[in-house]
Parts: C-alpha cells; sequence; structure tokens
C-alpha cells in the first residue's frame, strides 16, 4: 500500500535524508505536479514497502544544496534497506556530477529520480531478502516488547495484590480467579533471543545485499547524470537560459522538455548548439569592410563619409544646389577606408529550401534539412542581438510555403521557433515563390519604416531556373531596395564560374560539403 510520499513524521526515523519542512514541502508539491513520480510511487509501492519514503529520500539527496545522511542506526529496522540505497546513490562517483545539475532545482531532481527508477526497481527486488528480515526482526522486537509490558503488568498486579486493600503486606496472594495465561511466560529469555536472532539474520541479510546495491547506485547514478545533463544542453542548444527554466512552471517544462527530445531535430540539438555558439563567437568579430584605416577620396552618396569641403557647400544657396544635384547622382566626395564595410539594416530573411532531396543524409548522418535548420535559427539569434526583424520562409514547390514572422520589438517565443524549426513541407524546389515573398516583405519594411538593405539567405540543396521576366523584377527591387542575397548550397557543392541560376542570383555563394561542421557559413554571421 502507498502512504503519501514523506508522511511519516521524522520521530519514526523512516527518512534516511535528514531534512527541513521545507524541503520536504517542494518534495510534495513536486511530487503532486508530476503524473512520472505518482506512477513510478505506484508501480514500486505495489511491491515494496517503504518505497514512497525510498523515493522521497533520493529525491531530497538529489535537491538538498548539502544532503546529510542519517545515522544507519536512528533507522526504522524496515528502512534500512532505504539508507543503503541512498547511501550507495551518494558515494558513487557520478553522484558529484548528478548534483551539480540538480541542487536547488526541484525538477532537475525530479527527473533525477524518474532516470534512476529501474534501477531502483532493481535494487529493491535485489534486497527484498533483507527486507523481509528486518520486518521479521521488527515483528519479533514487537513480540519482546509485549511480553515485557505483560511481564511488567503482571508483576504490578501481583505486589497490588499482596499489599492488600491498606496497603500493608499482609495481603491475600495472587487473585485465585485470574486466568492461567495472565502469568509471566517461564522462559522469558526465549522471546529476547528469538528478537537477537531475528536482528542478526536482517543485518546479515542487508550486508550480503549492500555489494550488490552499491554496484547498481553506481550505475544509476552515472545515468541519471547523463539524462539530466543531456536535457541541460538540449535547453541550452534551443536558447532556454536557466534563468528561464526556473520561472517556468512544472507541467510546461515537462512538456517543452518533451517536445525537445521527441521533435524532428530532436538528435542535432548538439548541432544546433555549435552553430549558435559559432554564431556569437563571428558576431564578437568585425564585420567585413566596416569602417578603417582612410586611405584616400571617392565618389558616392553616404553623407557619414562626405569630406569638410562639400559640406562647406551647404553654406550658401547656389552651392548648395550644386550639392543636392551630385547627392542625387552619387557623385560626392567621400573619405575612402579600408576595412570594414556596416552590415545590413533591414530584416534578415532565411529561405530554407525543404524539398524531399533535403531529408538526405551527408556525411556523419546529418541531414541537410538539420544544417540548413541550425544555420537558420542561428540567424534569427543575429537578428535579436542585432535589434532586426527575422523571416524564416520554408519552401519546396511554388504552391509550397510557409511563412515564420518574429518582429524585433516582441519576444520570439519558444513554440513559434520549435514551429519553425520542425516544420517540413516535401515537394519539388521553385525559388522564385519565396524569393519573390521575401522581396514583398522587404518592399513592406521599406515603406513602412523606411529600412533598406535587408539580407536573404537562400539554404538549398538543388537548382532549378527562373524565368526571365521574373529575374528583370527581382533585379530592379533589389536596386531599389538594396538588399543582398546569399546563396547556401548544402551538400552539392558547386565551382564557381558554374553559371548556375543560384550562382547568377547570389551576391555571395557559399558551397558546404561537410554537414558535421558549422565554420563553412562563419562568414555569414560576420557580414549580416
Amino acid at each position: 500500500m502507498v502512504g503519501t510520499p514523506g508522511g511519516r513524521p521524522d520521530a519514526l526515523a523512516s527518512a534516511a535524508v535528514i531534512a527541513d519542512r521545507f524541503d520536504r514541502i517542494t518534495w510534495r508539491d513536486t511530487y503532486e505536479q508530476s503524473a512520472g513520480l505518482r506512477e513510478l510511487a505506484g508501480e514500486l509501492g505495489a511491491r515494496h514497502d517503504g518505497a514512497a519514503d525510498l523515493l522521497t529520500d533520493v529525491f531530497l539527496a538529489a535537491y538538498n544544496v548539502r544532503p546529510k545522511l542519517r545515522a544507519a542506526a536512528g533507522m526504522d529496522p524496515t528502512r534500512r534497506v532505504n539508507h543503503a540505497i541512498v547511501a550507495g546513490l551518494l558515494e558513487s562517483p557520478g553522484f558529484a556530477e548528478l548534483h551539480r545539475e540538480t541542487a536547488g532545482d526541484p525538477y532537475a531532481a525530479a527527473m533525477a529520480v524518474l532516470a534512476q527508477g529501474a534501477a531502483l526497481r532493481g535494487m529493491l527486488e535485489g534486497a527484498r531478502e533483507a527486507q523481509v528480515q528486518a520486518q521479521q526482526a521488527q515483528q519479533a522486537q514487537q513480540a519482546e516488547r509485549a511480553r515485557q509490558n505483560a511481564e511488567d503488568a503482571a508483576q504490578a498486579s501481583a505486589a497490588d495484590a499482596a499489599a492488600g486493600p491498606d496497603g500493608s503486606d499482609e495481603g491475600g496472594g495472587p487473585d485465585e480467579g485470574a486466568e492461567p495465561g495472565a502469568a509471566p511466560e517461564r522462559d522469558p529469555g526465549a522471546a529476547r533471543r528469538a528478537a537477537g536472532a531475528a536482528r542478526d539474520a536482517a543485518a546479515q541479510a542487508l550486508a550480503a545485499a549492500s555489494p550488490g546495491v552499491r554496484a547498481a547506485a553506481r550505475a544509476a547514478s552515472a545515468r541519471a547524470a547523463r539524462a539530466v545533463r543531456a536535457e541541460a544542453a538540449l535547453m541550452r542548444a534551443w536558447g532556454v537560459g536557466a534563468g528561464e527554466l526556473e520561472r517556468m512552471p512544472f507541467e510546461r517544462r515537462a512538456r517543452l522538455a518533451q517536445r525537445l527530445r521527441t521533435g524532428r531535430l530532436a538528435q542535432w540539438a548538439e548541432l544546433i548548439g555549435r552553430f549558435r555558439q559559432m554564431a556569437a563567437g563571428e558576431r564578437a568579430r568585425k564585420v567585413e569592410q566596416a569602417a578603417g584605416e582612410l586611405i584616400g577620396v571617392t565618389l558616392g552618396d553616404d553623407l557619414s563619409r562626405v569630406i569638410p569641403s562639400e559640406l562647406a557647400n551647404l553654406g550658401l544657396p547656389g552651392p548648395r544646389a550644386v550639392f543636392a544635384a551630385r547627392y542625387a547622382a552619387g557623385e560626392l566626395m567621400l573619405y575612402d577606408s579600408q576595412g570594414e564595410q556596416s552590415t545590413g539594416r533591414g530584416a534578415i530573411i532565411a529561405c530554407v529550401d525543404t524539398s524531399h532531396s533535403m531529408y538526405a543524409a551527408g556525411p556523419g548522418g546529418v541531414t541537410r534539412e538539420a544544417w540548413s535548420k541550425a544555420c537558420a535559427l542561428a540567424l534569427l539569434d543575429q537578428a535579436r542581438r542585432a535589434g532586426r526583424d527575422f523571416v524564416g520562409i520554408l519552401f519546396s514547390s511554388a504552391d509550397r510555403l510557409r511563412v515564420f514572422r518574429f518582429p524585433a520589438g516582441e519576444p520570439a517565443g519558444l513554440d513559434r521557433t520549435l514551429d519553425f524549426a520542425e516544420s517540413f513541407l516535401g515537394g519539388g524546389t521553385s525559388y522564385q515563390a519565396p524569393l519573390t515573398r521575401a522581396c514583398g516583405l522587404l518592399e513592406e519594411e521599406f515603406n513602412d519604416a523606411a529600412r533598406a538593405r535587408g539580407d536573404i539567405v537562400l539554404i538549398t540543396d538543388d537548382e532549378c531556373g527562373v524565368t526571365e521576366e521574373w529575374t528583370r523584377g527581382w533585379n530592379e527591387a533589389k536596386q531599389r531596395l538594396g538588399f543582398r542575397l546569399f546563396g547556401v548550397a548544402v551538400g552539392a557543392p558547386r565551382a564557381a564560374g558554374s553559371g548556375s541560376v543560384l550562382e547568377a542570383l547570389c551576391d555571395n555563394l557559399r558551397s558546404i560539403e561537410d554537414l558535421t561542421e558549422v565554420q563553412g557559413a562563419a562568414d555569414l554571421f560576420r557580414v549580416i
């Protein structure tokens, strides 16, 4: 029968881990919120007495910052198996690693309990004989205590009868009507010897089970550490910080973890994390061709680099008109510099091919889709940190398109980010549909916010044609809005000068052959 976990009072020493009232409240709250913990408690409790107390101890050992184990001598005999199991967990080499992830985090501590569920079941089964002996020892001890109480009561009754009504020693002797069974046992030492033998047998059974318990505990803590560490890495890979996790309700965190573990890109979390780390490192470097060393004078319309003599013309009406005309023609004298060029200011738009061929795996088993989505998520980070809008466009055939917008002024939202990453359309490949939509979005941004110089990144593994009419319109829009198109050919090498449609469309094209590497896209994050 399963009682309320942790519900037995500490005076009975049913708990192996010493904990205060607040720790136990945390356990009860976590237990009530976790269906997994309740299911495990029911399963173990159906076969093993004290399973609820064991789960409480394992949770508190993981949750407490400095877990302290009660002395075995102070434990209820029927809970000493629990004590041995928890002691084995605390002493195991993997516990320190596990504890770094779980201390102070109820969710992680609960996950550690669940990760050790199978091992706890095995340890309880392996120590079943010790548990049986402990219960027999407790019954023998209770019988000895009852016998001692009966003997004390009989002696007190005899003394009262001998004293007589007035308290003198001239009593009438024992009550002739007393039941024969009320007399003490003829051999009171027999019960004491039986109780002692039962205690010895229980101690021997526990000692025999201890090596197996310790070995299983070592394996269990190491396995739980790996599980908790993997989930923490999964959260970090998807950009979920520790502070956000602490504020997240238990059930939402559990659902999120389940979705991340079972989602389309779950196995590529490490790749996604490496992409984001690489992109963050590249952002810390100077972007290509930003203002650097002055090397002379050139012509253009960048007012931030106009030389002083040109600005002097603004002071007189006649020269001012000449200044305006030269500005319109892009013929103002500007400082020329060698160094780096500023990045775009408009939206970053990632057009990701999700045709059937993108599902193919390259070297190392990484799929083209996984590499592309990881790159797109890093571009989303790039946009967020630069205060720029981000749009993810998933495309395949001309009639298959999905658009995910992430405005700079609004939280990205993890659920929507996951929807973007996990969506896959299938079908063929068409460049015109996604690029037309991307161009339209940049035109909207230019009209609404007067922001130009957006960046489009087209990630694909295929080649397809475009019409001449569409190409003319594309080039006109590109000149008007000042955006750039970066091409990434994944899993399909393309030599420069091959004359492909992709090369003709893109300002900058790179080929990615090794999908296990992320450095092939590093320059994107320096110039975008």
